[in-house]
């Protein structure tokens, strides 16, 4: 090996490195290293925005995506193909997964590196985000013997901290809690976690996982009928079933469950209660200051009645990376089915209908806890009109 050898891949080494503390250090959850015509662009996913740190020389590219996949143990010199891998390291006294994501494109291969950090996850239930209302309903539900749970929301909108959440606040060793997942995030002590592969299908893990006595159930999602039929027999079985369903709100998730060609009669007699949320960034703390919002602002938020709330946003500094913003915190919004709820399933209710009967029962929608973050100063109007634009 020549010495120009040794000291490129040195460098290359310490250049990836040098990226992976910079993404701690920032808080970043993901790393993207993009190629495009004529450089490499490295990108972090910083409050669940993406924000340009740097760009580095294109003739870089193939050794930093080799030392990439050296990490996580991937074929070199596969090139044209989708490669997916993790590996772990340790940065200031932190162990870390890392979850790598390799795939071609026209400039070459790009690499995604996820972050996977257990203390950013496993948070105290009261850290989620609810108020009180919702925390005591959320609570309540969670201590129901069986039935079925739904976390919905799109993707990065935090679904899987509040499962692992709920799962971490129920794990104890008189309880038997099984997941189905795809992919597994994070480890969990005392949980037996099954990573869902081309030959173990949610469904058929599910069959299984069924005869392996367990209290509760997490299942990483509701993608069919099929699933969606188990996933019911077992809440109504005896088992406290946790799952999630990508719809943009609450009564959707019924409606989705319908549109599935699931029975209402099953879906009333299962589901205890949807849990919509999103991820809002809160204000940064060291550069938060007074201001007034535009007027269409106000108005879209239908706030021009509200007296008295102090507008806050973060002037921007370099403690929130210049985007007066720094960490997040969710916003939810809680469906439970009682009776009255159960009578509009059977009905074949719309999601218009459903919405109406949560809105008279004095149900926080998402943009209405979203509002209450705004007059509670945690964040700004401008980041509540982007989570719940419609």
């Amino acid at each position: 090996m020549s010495t120009q050898n040794f000291e490129g891949k040195e460098m290359i080494t310490n250049l990836i490195d040098s990226y992976l503390v910079r993404a701690v250090e920032a808080g970043a959850s993901d790393i993207h290293i993009e190629p495009e015509k004529d450089f490499v662009r490295f990108r972090f996913r910083i409050d669940g925005l993406l924000k340009e740190i740097a760009k580095e020389p294109l003739h870089l590219l193939p050794a930093l995506i080799a030392r990439t996949k050296i990490l996580a143990q991937l074929n070199i010199t596969e090139t044209r193909t989708p490669q997916d891998g993790r590996f772990q390291i340790r940065i200031k006294d932190q162990n870390l997964d890392l979850r790598v994501s390799i795939f071609p494109t026209l400039y070459g291969e790009c690499a995604v590196l996820r972050i996977l950090n257990i203390n950013s996850i496993l948070v105290d239930l009261e850290s989620l985000g609810m108020n009180l209302t919702q925390f005591k309903e959320f609570e309540a539900i969670i201590k129901k013997p069986n039935g079925l749970i739904l976390v919905i929301g799109p993707t990065g909108s935090g679904k899987t901290t509040t499962l692992y959440s709920i799962l971490n606040n129920l794990n104890t060793v008189e309880k038997s809690i099984l997941t189905l997942e795809d992919p597994i995030e994070y480890h969990l002590p005392l949980i037996r976690q099954t990573q869902i592969t081309r030959d173990l299908t949610f469904i058929k893990g599910l069959h299984c996982l069924l005869r392996q006595d367990p209290d509760i159930i997490m299942v990483g999602e509701i993608r069919d009928l099929e699933t969606a039929e188990i996933v019911i027999h077992a809440a109504m079985t005896g088992h406290l079933v946790l799952s999630t369903l990508h719809t943009n709100d609450a009564a959707s998730a019924l409606v989705r469950l319908a549109d599935m060609k699931v029975e209402p009669f099953l879906i009333s007699s299962s589901v205890l209660a949807i849990i919509a949320q999103r991820l809002i960034r809160k204000i940064c703390p060291n550069c938060v200051e007074e201001y007034k919002p535009s007027k269409e602002i106000i108005e879209t938020l239908e706030l021009e009645n509200q007296k008295g709330i102090i507008f806050k946003k973060g002037r921007k500094c370099s403690a929130c990376n210049f985007t007066g913003y720094k960490g997040r915190t969710g916003i939810f919004e809680i469906l439970i089915v009682d009776d009255e709820i159960r009578s509009l399933i059977l009905s074949r209710a719309s999601v218009g209908e459903i919405q109406k009967k949560t809105k008279e029962k004095g149900a926080f929608s998402l943009r209405q806890h979203g509002i209450e973050k705004i007059i509670e100063g945690v964040t700004t109007p401008e980041e509540i009109l982007r989570v719940t634009r419609k």
